[in-house]
């Protein structure tokens, strides 16, 4: 079972790299199908981006999902594994840690404006060696800058430490549509509806409802990307009308479904 609940899926190789060619590599793949990578980390930072496809990435403490026109940065040495959806092209960057000395040092999911989507683009077409002094080289530093200034968007699901709410998680992560309510996982877990509550705002920052809500809009990113119907995805999600779905969306990130696959 992989960190988000679904089923094993068909393995991505990482690549064999024992250190950077240059303070900027790029890597370019189509993924026809979904796939996955096993846990693992790089000693340089890697930017997961992609212009088609949904990505997600799990770490230890939580989820990121980067949709087109979003990217997921990774710090160095932190343990991760990534999903793609299928019929995704993947545009990463891996950066060496002396060049992002700025980033915090924690996983997060950056907007990509037109500027830096069409740089990563010419970059990613570029040599694997470029010359550091000459028109890549300048490339790289303006690419650099541009992820610098790139704003942080809140695209992303913490989990929980407590072991009772892990395994919680990990079923709404596999069924999102699940109604049950709190005081239905409390009998279940044989736990206190309380008790619950508290764990659950200590460990993730958010109620429990709040928290459900976040999953159901997340995990609904990647058929809405991939062109299904609102409506058949607000039902799928556990909600009761397209309306309701709309509205929780709206709310969960300041626009329309429509709106926010926008390029």
């Amino acid at each position: 079972m992989s960190p988000n609940g679904q089923h094993a899926l068909p393995e991505r190789p990482i690549p064999a790299l024992q250190r950077l060619p240059r303070p900027l590599y790029a890597r370019n793949e189509s993924l026809p199908r979904q796939v996955g990578t096993a846990w693992h980390s790089h000693p340089w930072v890697q930017l997961s981006y992609a212009i088609e496809g949904v990505l997600h990435v799990h770490t230890s403490a939580g989820s990121f999902v980067a949709p087109p026109q979003r990217a997921i940065w990774i710090p160095a040495g932190l343990e991760h594994g990534v999903i793609s959806s299928a019929h995704t092209e993947m545009r990463s960057l891996y950066l060496d840690c002396a060049a992002t000395a700025w980033a915090p040092a924690h996983c997060r999911v950056l907007q990509i404006d037109r500027l830096t989507r069409e740089l990563i683009s010419r970059f990613c077409a570029g040599p694997v060696e470029y010359d550091p002094e000459g028109a890549d080289g300048r490339l790289a530093q303006v690419l650099l800058d541009q992820l610098h200034g790139a704003a942080e968007v809140s695209l992303s699901l913490p989990l929980p430490r407590d072991p009772r709410l892990q395994r919680l998680c990990r079923q709404l992560q596999a069924a999102p549509d699940d109604g049950r309510s709190l005081g239905q996982w409390s009998a279940e877990l044989a736990v206190s509806e309380k008790t619950l509550s508290r764990l659950f705002l200590r460990d993730t920052g958010l109620t429990f409802r709040a928290w459900r809500q976040r999953l159901r809009l997340l995990s609904a990113l990647t058929p809405l990307e991939q062109g299904q119907r609102v409506t058949d995805v607000a039902l799928a999600s556990g909600y009761d009308s397209t309306s309701a779905f709309i509205a929780a969306f709206r709310q969960q990130f300041g626009c329309t479904p429509g709106e926010f696959f926008r390029p």
